[in-house]
């Protein structure tokens, strides 16, 4: 009876490498060369200070197209005195600008059985980052201008008290009082009090679930649609390191470039009261036990990001509860891909249908 050969020894750099290999033959195609190029992952906790000036010296170089879109800016003050800035956006040239032959016709409809005017919809619009970053220097909120200019819509961005400085419910707190202040001055900002939304990205689509959780219950401003852009909606992600990226145990090929499950459990311990052992509802929207009587909702999500299973699962919880949900997966893409690959068709793509649906939502079809 002869021996099996022995297998040889891998080192664990070659471990590594085979790894990764295995991780980016699960990239989209499109997406390899952005995904082989991305630069170190590093903790952005580690010197949070440092990070947001990263972060604004990139945005800086970067500076927003403001075509056809003029923004000022408010200050709303809180129970304890102290002050939340806003800032609005809208189409220059009056309510009605922009938006194409088929947002105007939706509009007419719309307005003319609210006999709301020339007003345009709103979006509560609120940023990513982990709870903790994310803020667009003034004026320069690029898809807030996007938005304001694509759909066309009254956008309201929201510069809410930032982790771990301000932990929740802080943050949160002031995303709902921002939707009240501008439900409450619907009329002044040139808004339709029957078309306003609430959109974000990552952390900002976890605060726009909080926040339809939060009108719902607490007999709050209507809200016609909920637009949830790989949410950040459930603390337990990344609790269980084998359930990483999208369901596979990748966290050494992933965790050296993109977000996976440790960093998104990192963003949580910033963020949450310390000491708390589990989140409530108002902090993360897949704790809570009802979701009935929330207003349409889309959840998109990208195929090797940590979160995307916890997104499909809230979007199935809501279609059980009786919600109208549209559901978007972007195959081989990771958290914030469109980042580091703008220009390419899966960007693109993704980026459209966002901004297709909640464009419907806002100006759906009459009869």
């Amino acid at each position: 009876m002869s021996a099996q050969p022995e297998m040889p020894h891998r080192t664990a750099m070659e471990q590594r490498t085979a790894m990764e290999h295995g991780t980016a033959m699960r990239v989209h195609p499109e997406l390899r060369p952005a995904f082989e190029s991305l630069p170190q992952f590093s903790d952005p906790y580690e010197d949070i200070e440092a990070t947001r000036e990263g972060f604004h010296a990139m945005l800086a170089a970067v500076p927003a197209d403001r075509t056809g879109v003029d923004s000022e800016r408010f200050e709303i003050l809180r129970a304890d005195g102290s002050a939340l800035t806003v800032e609005v956006y809208r189409p220059e040239g009056g309510a009605g600008s922009g938006g194409g032959e088929d947002a105007a016709a939706g509009q007419d409809a719309r307005t003319a059985a609210h006999g709301a005017g020339g007003a345009l919809p709103a979006v509560l619009h609120f940023h990513g980052g982990g709870y903790a970053l994310g803020r667009s220097l003034p004026g320069q909120d690029h898809a807030a201008i996007a938005l304001c200019r694509e759909l066309p819509a009254v956008v309201i961005t929201v510069e809410y008290r930032l982790a771990p400085e301000h932990r929740y419910p802080a943050g949160v707190e002031d995303c709902y009082l921002a939707l009240e202040w501008a439900a409450e001055r619907a009329g002044g900002l040139g808004i339709d009090p029957a078309r306003i939304a609430l959109a974000g990205k990552s952390a900002g689509g976890g605060l726009s679930a909080a926040v339809a959780l939060m009108a719902r219950d607490r007999g709050g401003p209507a809200i016609v649609h909920q637009s949830l852009y790989v949410p950040d909606l459930d603390d337990r992600v990344g609790a269980d390191e084998t359930a990483d990226a999208g369901g596979a145990n990748a966290e050494g090929a992933l965790s050296a470039r993109v977000s996976t499950g440790r960093s998104v459990q990192r963003s949580w311990k910033h963020y949450l009261p310390e000491g708390m052992v589990a989140a409530d509802a108002y902090a993360a929207a897949a704790r809570a036990t009802d979701l009935s009587g929330l207003p349409p909702a889309y959840v998109l999500v990208c195929d090797l990001d940590p979160m995307r299973d916890a997104g499909l699962a809230y979007a199935r919880r809501l279609m059980d509860a009786g919600v109208p949900v549209t559901v978007r997966n972007v195959p081989g893409a990771w958290h914030g891909f469109e980042l580091f690959a703008p220009e390419t068709r899966v960007a693109k793509e993704m980026t459209a249908h966002w901004t297709g649906q909640l464009r419907a939502a806002l100006y759906p079809v009459v009869g």
